[in-house]
């Protein structure tokens, strides 16, 4: 069953168990008069940061529509690590295991039940367009999907067999179109999207009589306490720093145009997608 959009729709990726940033875009939500169904999370809710369990508590409190990520599927599951399709030995995968012992701990088995219930696919009917909410690729939820694979985007934007694709999972802002379909990733608000600023990004579309307007916007929240936070539940240095300096601690999974672009500033036109 399709869900059908007739205002904005604020759709945001990885609150990544950071409690401080996830409440700054639950704010936000508020301030502009939206309701939960007029948000969607594009799954991730728990991984690097220290709130795993509270970030649960929040979302699920908010009710706005979430999309089963990797870390969900894995944390549902009782796997060993979080499934986010690092390879093995590589500095991600090494960092990753120790925040995900850390939220298994934390997160109950009512928590758990909530994760395996999510969708994986959520379909909106935003008339005339047909879009589709996932978390990594349409077939695959951890793969990795960059605004430089022009080749991947058009694979999954035919598999999707919609007008607008909503994704998350790779943790940076963009939007690509390809013929006449369009893919838009929020990027994720509990981590910086590696471009030296310690805020994160969120994405906002908005429609009117002639089609929808697409933007991405920055997000600021108490990035020093969610910091102090993973220092003090000793979850490493690394992302810990990166909350702070807007720098990912490793660039493993980067596309090579990606990491060339560590450190540059992002700044995004509004884009507009008419029927």
């Amino acid at each position: 069953m399709k869900r059908r959009l007739n205002g904005p729709l604020l759709v945001f990726g990885g609150p990544y168990s950071n409690l401080e940033a996830l409440k700054a875009m639950r704010e936000i939500a508020d301030m502009r008069g939206l309701t939960p169904e007029q948000c969607l999370c594009t799954g991730d809710v728990v991984a690097y940061c220290a709130d795993a369990k509270a970030c649960v508590d929040e979302i699920r409190n908010w009710g706005v529509p979430v999309v089963m990520g990797n870390c969900e599927e894995s944390l549902a599951e009782g796997a060993s690590d979080c499934g986010c399709g690092f390879e093995e030995g590589t500095a991600c995968d090494l960092l990753s295991k120790q925040w995900f012992d850390y939220a298994s701990q934390q997160i109950t088995q009512d928590d758990r039940n909530w994760m395996a219930g999510l969708p994986r696919q959520i379909d909106y009917s935003y008339a005339p367009f047909r879009l589709k909410a996932i978390h990594g690729g349409v077939d695959e939820i951890n793969r990795f999907v960059f605004a430089s694979q022009k080749m991947i985007i058009s694979e999954e934007l035919l598999k999707a067999d919609v007008d607008i694709v909503l994704a998350g999972h790779c943790g940076l802002p963009f939007y690509q179109k390809v013929g006449d379909q369009h893919w838009i990733n929020a990027g994720v608000i509990g981590m910086p999207a590696n471009d030296a600023q310690p805020r994160s990004w969120y994405c906002l579309i908005e429609p009117d009589e002639n089609g929808l307007d697409v933007s991405f916007h920055q997000l600021a929240y108490n990035h020093e306490r969610s910091a102090e936070k993973m220092r003090q539940a000793e979850l490493g240095e690394g992302y810990a720093t990166a909350l702070e300096t807007g720098l990912w601690p490793n660039l493993d999974v980067l596309p090579e145009l990606e990491k060339k672009r560590t450190g540059q500033a992002l700044s995004f036109n509004r884009f507009r997608i008419n029927p």
